[in-house]
């Protein structure tokens, strides 16, 4: 048995109410994609970080994370497909009672796979494009995948799957959002998620070529709203604002070690996907602690818990509890320091942070303006930026 982190007096918040349980689990099963695209979220080291849990360490993951609660459970990469045990991971899930999602680029899914996934009891595919053209869909993958997205998109359909569509938005495609829509509505999607770029990983050293102007956002709301308005409940569209041109933050994943719990490929347990880049914070693995002990007891999904680590102005702000903080991410990687206020907050002495990104972005050259390239997700590049 892992010995138990609370009998070590691994908690730092014992005022902070006790949590409910990780409702939401995200195997995160490999950092390996053949994808390379320049908004990635996995982490910048990604290279660095070659160890994969077994097939039985997922397996006693999944079983712990069901017995304290978790109902949800969504297979992630990299790529998910290129794990050869991906069907038994999602048996064993759907035999526990999990709800499970597939979140792929499409590659490696063929007519054998899913319906060796279907037969496993796999509910629900989510798939990612990057754009409406297979000139635009490639050019910002870095690879040739349009066709066969097409494809998958059509085995979705033909094995009885909710259709539902993933693309990033930033600025080399907000401009298509229209086509972009009009795509999912010849697929036969039930749900389109416009999930506009957030500034951690690859996106943030790619920022000046992703952020789009103000202008951009603002058409591109209008265009969704007005297919909302034509296809009703034929379509539904979530459109999500990039952080950078709201006034408040979000919760920290709806509030740190409150309902999501991602496990990353080596079997580390961290409160968001990518909380492994704040300094000072322990994060616990599977292989060596029980999912209860470090939901409950490790120093890392307390570190943030609550109120009481908050600094002012978010201490004694009348909205922490709407936003507890923000993001501890964001909050380190624009300020150095993860336990002050998510500058996006218009309220933190370093939202000038923020609206100097903004005010670059509004230039039409922004993209041309800087030194640096167009960097897309690639082992080479991975080392590179991390030496």
């Amino acid at each position: 048995m892992p010995t138990s982190m609370l009998q070590h007096g691994l908690a730092t918040d014992p005022t902070a109410d006790r949590p409910g349980p990780p409702l939401w689990l995200l195997a995160e099963l490999t950092y390996r994609c053949p994808l390379h695209c320049a908004f990635c979220f996995n982490p910048v080291d990604f290279a660095r970080q070659t160890d994969e849990l077994d097939t039985q360490g997922w397996i006693r993951t999944l079983q712990q994370a069901r017995a304290l609660g978790s109902v949800q459970c969504g297979f992630s990469g990299g790529e998910p497909m290129l794990r050869k045990d991906l069907e038994t991971l999602v048996g064993e899930a759907h035999s526990l009672g999990y709800y499970t999602n597939l979140l792929t680029t499409g590659v490696g899914l063929n007519e054998t796979r899913a319906k060796a996934l279907k037969d496993c009891g796999l509910d629900h595919i989510q798939l990612s494009f990057q754009d409406s053209t297979r000139e635009m869909n490639d050019f910002l993958s870095n690879t040739r995948t349009f066709d066969l997205k097409n494809n998958v998109a059509a085995l979705i359909k033909d094995h009885d799957w909710p259709m539902v569509l993933n693309c990033v938005v930033h600025r080399m495609n907000i401009d298509h959002v229209d086509k972009i829509i009009e795509m999912a509505l010849e697929l036969g999607a039930e749900t389109l998620e416009l999930a506009n770029t957030q500034y951690y990983s690859w996106a943030v050293v790619n920022r000046d070529h992703l952020l789009p102007s103000q202008a951009q956002l603002t058409e591109a709301e209008r265009v969704t709203n007005e297919y909302r308005e034509r296809y009703g409940d034929q379509l539904r569209i979530i459109f999500v604002v990039p952080d950078y041109y709201e006034n408040r933050p979000k919760k920290c994943m709806n509030g740190w070690g409150n309902v999501f719990l991602t496990i990353a490929p080596d079997g580390t347990a961290l409160p968001c996907h990518t909380a492994r880049m704040l300094p000072g914070a322990a994060f616990p693995n599977v292989a060596d602690h029980s999912i209860e002990d470090i939901w409950y007891g490790s120093e890392g999904f307390n570190r943030y818990r609550g109120k009481n680590w908050m600094k002012e102005p978010c201490r004694s702000c009348s909205e922490a509890d709407d936003d507890l903080g923000g993001c501890r991410c964001q909050a380190f990687m624009l300020t150095g320091d993860p336990a002050g206020t998510d500058p996006v907050c218009d309220k933190s002495p370093n939202r000038p942070i923020v609206d100097e990104a903004i005010a670059k972005a509004q230039s039409s050259k922004t993209g041309l303006m800087t030194e640096q390239p167009l960097i897309f997700r690639d082992p080479k590049e991975s080392i590179r930026l991390t030496e």
